[in-house]
């Protein structure tokens, strides 16, 4: 809210828990990601709060589904393979390295 308030550019990254495949993210406008449960959240939120325009990574791969619960009971936390995150991270890095350049789409 406050970047938004501050006309400050913002970049957000979505889940990349239970992701598997790196070629699945996208950059695209929060109103338009599909599949990811991160993502589904936050554009509720942004939309309560009358925030459009928010650039996200997100995946298109549908997430693994996690066991219920591990053997205590406790709902498992979403799992990510090693290289899955920092694929997210890079295309994120390089969104924004084009904005400061002045070379990005839209």
């Amino acid at each position: 809210e406050a970047a938004k308030a501050a006309n400050v550019p913002i970049i957000c990254s979505m889940g990349a828990g239970n992701k598997l495949d790196p070629t699945a993210f996208e950059v695209a406008d929060i109103s338009k990601t599909s599949v990811c449960p991160l993502a589904k959240v936050m554009r509720k939120e942004l939309k309560d709060r009358g925030i459009k325009g928010v650039k996200v990574v997100y995946s298109k791969e549908i997430p693994v589904k996690p066991a219920d619960s591990d053997e205590t009971g406790r709902r498992q936390t979403p799992g990510s393979l090693s290289f899955v995150p920092p694929v997210a991270g890079m295309i994120l890095a390089g969104e924004v390295l084009k904005h400061i350049a002045g070379v990005e789409k839209g």
